[in-house]
């Protein structure tokens, strides 16, 4: 009954050693090191291989080592193949830190100085209270919600926008089409948190764009398939964005050569605003693995309809 863990090495590494203290019964392997294809019945993967159930014909669960799971192709596993989540807070408290620095950045106005700095120019640009800069979270799931309720604690006035209402205390919430034009016509600082599904693939486009108040910000730590990145440099050199934080690029690395790279209006991370933390990650990986032997509820399981 073999874990086969499909990922980053040195971290699959630190998975080995916490499986072996924790769960010394379960054999675990690394990648490509797979051992007898027909004992693993677990995979922790960011990818997994194709043809999941030719190579391994008796899996009984496959986990995603990220909080997304656009990177698999659900329609081509097995209906009856259970795929979760990871649901573990180090993910959650890396997200938090990430896009607080972001938007703390935005509005001190971090981005232009640095560029004011490359230039050798000293000009202040006025300083405005948080209570006057209105933050918008696109997206309340588990790392929406957790970085809404954390903005509210610097006075800015937060809402969210979800499929379906939410209620959370000291954010308004909004759903539905209506909601999106209330929802970005109050937004100066625009978070995309939503995952990546047919129905939100570049929904960071001109349209969305123009429904914001002009020289609105943006932080997009979602997925680079969420923007348009022509319709963004197109938004910045109109001023009706006036700066972003990117941590996501289509594709991933940004090429080289790319507007973005060096556009000073931007700044552009390596797909690193959070990562599954290994000791909290092997925690929440035991508890579905009991669960899933129990015939319990998993934890952070796909609901394949919508994609998440």
């Amino acid at each position: 009954m073999t874990f086969l863990y499909k990922s980053e090495s040195l971290r699959g590494a630190e998975w080995a050693k916490l499986f072996a203290a924790k769960a010394p019964d379960i054999p675990f392997r690394i990648w490509p090191d797979i051992g007898d294809p027909r004992e693993v019945r677990y995979l922790g993967a960011w990818i997994p291989p194709d043809d999941i159930m030719a190579a391994f014909p008796n899996l009984e669960l496959l986990i995603s080592v990220g909080a997304g799971v656009d990177q698999f192709d659900l329609s081509k596993l097995p209906p009856e193949l259970p795929v979760v989540r990871m649901v573990e807070p180090g993910i959650v408290d890396g997200m938090v830190e990430y896009v607080t620095m972001s938007v703390l950045a935005l509005h001190r106005d971090l981005v232009p100085y640095i560029a004011q700095q490359k230039g050798q120019i000293w000009k202040q640009i006025r300083v405005l209270p948080a209570s006057t800069r209105r933050v918008g979270v696109l997206g309340l799931g588990m790392l929406g919600e957790a970085v809404a309720r954390k903005l509210t604690g610097f006075g800015f006035p937060v809402a969210g926008w979800s499929r379906t209402q939410r209620t959370i205390e000291g954010v308004t919430c909004y759903s539905g089409t209506q909601g999106m034009s209330d929802f970005l016509g109050r937004t100066d600082i625009l978070i995309c948190l939503l995952p990546l599904t047919s129905e939100t693939r570049g929904i960071l486009n001109a349209d969305l764009f123009s429904r914001l108040p002009h020289g609105a910000r943006l932080v997009n730590t979602g997925r680079g398939g969420h923007l348009d990145q022509d319709a963004l440099l197109a938004a910045l050199d109109s001023g009706q964005i006036s700066a972003a934080v990117l941590d996501v690029t289509d594709p991933e690395p940004l090429p080289a050569g790319h507007a973005l790279w060096n556009d000073p209006r931007v700044l552009v991370t390596p797909h690193i605003a959070s990562m599954t933390q290994p000791d909290t990650a092997v925690e929440v990986v035991l508890e579905n693995l009991r669960r899933h032997r129990a015939g319990e509820p998993l934890i952070g399981l796909v609901d394949r309809s919508r994609g998440y």
